[in-house]
């Protein structure tokens, strides 16, 4: 299923854009009863063309294998943009990881696989989302942030109901993206370093769009209002 997305994503006209989601069935009504609980591999689709285009490119992903669910139709944006905010209601406890890709290489989709079965939350996530399009066709120095070779970005999603599950359910995510993130663009974790060691780590990262930040960093932030995980310092 994931080589099939990994070839569909390659390939897909601007139109469409899809994200792979790796987890245990849901109790949905949509899904068989002797599914619910089992891991599954689901396709979120979105085509913004006509029609009848849509239906010819989304005929061979609903033709693959043998689907144990299936809702591709036709919705409105709003329907579309609020899809699957049911699945992080309030109160739940949330952590994630995540991180750019300039490609799904098949040993990341193999990773992804034996770390979602290690999920401890019916609740988790693994996801690939597709970022590619005009992000890469435009050159890393167009704008102050780059990473224009990115175009897939993966989402450990850790999600669970108690707090006494806190530690091992971070820990799971952390695992998998300590492992994952060797076939990232090169994103950086500054957490749990000094102020000094984490500027020089998001120096390296930002390379010669650094400084670019910096200014613009300076001109919005000053009091430096948004400065967690990869802060830029303001300029004096």
């Amino acid at each position: 299923m994931l080589d099939m997305y990994r070839s569909l994503t390659e390939q897909a006209p601007r139109e469409l854009t899809c994200v792979a989601a790796l987890r245990m069935a849901p109790p949905a009504p949509w899904l068989a009863k002797e599914i619910h609980g089992k891991p599954i591999v689901s396709l979120f689709i979105c085509h913004t063309g006509a029609t009848s285009e849509a239906e010819k490119v989304v005929a061979p992903i609903k033709g693959f294998g043998s689907p144990v669910g299936d809702i591709i139709q036709r919705r409105s944006y709003v329907s579309q943009q609020s899809l699957l905010d049911a699945t992080q209601p309030k109160g739940r406890r949330y952590y994630w990881k995540s991180e750019h890709l300039p490609s799904l290489e098949p040993e990341l989709l193999a990773k992804s696989i034996e770390h979602s079965r290690g999920m401890l939350s019916p609740h988790s996530v693994i996801l690939l989302f597709q970022i590619d399009g005009e992000l890469n066709r435009l050159p890393d120095g167009h704008s102050a942030v780059g990473n224009r070779t990115a175009r897939s970005v993966f989402n450990i999603a850790a999600s669970w109901e108690k707090i006494e599950d806190d530690q091992a359910n971070i820990e799971w995510a952390r695992a998998a993206w300590r492992d994952l993130r060797r076939f990232s663009t090169g994103g950086t974790y500054v957490n749990f370093l000094t102020e000094e060691e984490g500027q020089e780590r998001i120096r390296a990262a930002y390379g010669n769009n650094y400084q670019r930040l910096a200014e613009v960093k300076s001109k919005w932030d000053s009091d430096n209002l948004f400065r967690m995980n990869k802060n830029i310092a303001s300029q004096p």
